[in-house]
């Protein structure tokens, strides 16, 4: 079945179903470590965002915040267990790239956790390499970032 990307806001409910979803896996692998990153997972209020749709049925998000003047943060990035593997969450990456390049970005960060070894598989396979985390996950004891230039 061919992914449709469309572009959203955080606000929309089909995105926001899927940051809950995104949530519950994320508190099911790191326990009581999530509660420290849960205050750096709002996304209020993004006009950058996207939805992965397979025949209307919402499987994967993304979005973007800005992260400094030509950079943007890739956040809030998740494809539903059922379909992956399927280069969906690869899709999502780029489709949010092409964005920030359309908006005349010129870096993307990100952080993911050090137990996503399929995010960070994903990751790599766009381009990104590990950087120094940059704060507040600097602090934060599951943190791996990554960046890519544009």
């Amino acid at each position: 079945m061919p992914i449709q990307i469309l572009r959203c806001t955080t606000g929309e409910p089909r995105f926001q179903a899927l940051v809950r979803e995104l949530d519950m896996d994320l508190t099911a692998r790191y326990g009581a470590v999530q509660e420290l990153y849960s205050p750096h997972n709002t996304v209020a209020e993004i006009e950058t965002a996207v939805l992965a749709l397979e025949e209307g049925t919402p499987v994967g998000c993304g979005c973007f915040k800005l992260h400094g003047p030509e950079t943007i943060e890739l956040k809030r990035m998740f494809v539903r267990r059922e379909v992956r593997g399927r280069r969906i969450g690869q899709q999502l990456v780029h489709a949010l790239e092409e964005w920030a390049r359309e908006l005349g970005h010129a870096a993307v960060v990100l952080e993911t956790g050090n137990l996503q070894h399929e995010a960070i598989a994903l990751y790599t396979r766009c381009g990104y390499q590990s950087t120094p985390c940059f704060p507040p996950y600097d602090q934060l004891p599951a943190s791996v970032c990554m960046r890519k230039p544009l």
